[in-house]
């Protein structure tokens, strides 16, 4: 992940076989990280059951906040392809019972196809 990419608060993909080991004592018995992306240290982990928001927080990185929303939760999304000068792809989803929808930048080289799939057989 470049600085730019970071300061600009785009996402990029993550290794799973180390969120495996991470996240290990997280997942739940038969779920498994499909896919997941980071945006500095906080990280957005797709699994078979269930999205997982992971906010890192303070200066040691030691306080983290673990947000889990079941697909289920999750009424639509939309997913914005970047253009020629916008560089950055953007995914919506809006969650039951939230007004403003979760919002994500993602690096213009993200699979969309493949996150937009990912949440189409979870969800509808």
């Amino acid at each position: 992940m470049s600085l730019l990419d970071i300061l600009m608060g785009n996402a990029s993909s993550v290794n799973i076989d180390k969120l495996n080991k991470e996240f290990g004592e997280v997942l739940i018995e038969g779920e498994y990280i499909e896919s997941a992306f980071a945006v500095f240290r906080d990280k957005w982990i797709f699994t078979n059951k269930r999205l997982i928001l992971l906010d890192i927080q303070g200066l040691t990185g030691n306080k983290r906040e673990y947000q889990s929303i079941p697909y289920r939760s999750i009424n639509r999304f939309s997913i914005e392809t970047a253009g020629t000068l916008d560089d950055d792809c953007e995914m919506k989803l809006w969650i039951r019972d939230m007004e403003a929808p979760l919002v994500k930048e993602f690096k213009r080289n993200t699979d969309l196809k493949g996150l937009q799939r990912t949440l189409a057989e979870h969800i509808l």
